[in-house]
């Protein structure tokens, strides 16, 4: 976002969801898409396949029916950050993260190159997002002068953990936010510091929910996601069901 419209906030389970593809290359990451695309409106394109497929991956989600949030942290002079984050409005992501480590007119580059992107290819105008702490970090010190940073700069949201949540509601409510280092109740936490379920992420206000191996790895990947699914639409009827069938 250029910071002049509003973030236009998911409302069912299946909006909320978004399933992180950091599963190798594209046809693994096709596959478990495919599985489990009932339940995730949304994509997550990180390192990992973009360094595999490159912007294949971004078309061939696209083709398949899903929102692209396109993960490459970009961070370095605001020049370079801008004309990249052009290009990738161009291709129509829906999401792409910049690091606010990056500071106010990095962010602010990134944030105009994106948009600009979009309405050059005639595409609808995506969502910047700054992020703020890992959720791989236990250090947060520098959580709230980030936080500023990526609102100052005209972010349309950040990606911060769920326990900022409300911190960013507090301090900027326009701003919307991606949550990931979700974790069903007993997942094994793997390399992340701070984690929360995925009621506890919606109970707190969190928009979308980055949801990777607790699907991705599981058994069951369809019953993995079914759970997380069910596990948000029961929080304080926070959010709908989209019908009366019992699907997302």
């Amino acid at each position: 976002m250029s910071g002049t419209a509003e973030v236009l906030r998911p409302t069912t389970a299946r909006e909320r969801l978004v399933l992180a593809l950091d599963v190798g290359g594209l046809a693994e990451a096709e596959a478990v898409a495919v599985r489990v695309g009932e339940w995730f409106a949304t994509v997550k394109v990180g390192m990992e396949l973009y360094a595999e497929a490159g912007p294949a991956a971004i078309d061939r989600m696209h083709e398949l029916g899903f929102r692209v949030f396109l993960d490459l942290k970009l961070h370095d002079i605001p020049n370079t950050v801008e004309r990249a984050a052009r290009v990738h409005g161009r291709r129509g992501v829906e999401f792409l993260t910049l690091h606010a480590a990056g500071g106010e007119a990095m962010l602010r580059a990134g944030v105009e190159g994106l948009a600009d992107g979009a309405r050059r290819a005639g595409r609808p105008e995506p969502i910047s997002l700054g992020v703020t702490v890992l959720t791989s970090e236990s250090d947060t010190r520098a959580f709230p002068t980030r936080l500023a940073a990526a609102a100052r700069a005209g972010c349309g949201g950040v990606v911060c953990s769920a326990a900022e949540v409300g911190d960013v509601r507090a301090t900027y409510p326009h701003l919307a936010t991606m949550v990931p280092g979700v974790r069903l109740p007993g997942d094994d936490v793997g390399d992340q510091v701070r984690v929360a379920t995925p009621a506890a992420v919606v109970e707190r206000g969190g928009d979308w929910l980055v949801i990777g191996r607790a699907v991705t790895a599981a058994d069951d990947p369809e019953a993995a996601a079914a759970r997380v699914a069910d596990s948000i639409r029961g929080v304080a009827g926070a959010i709908p069901r989209a019908d009366g069938s019992g699907k997302p």
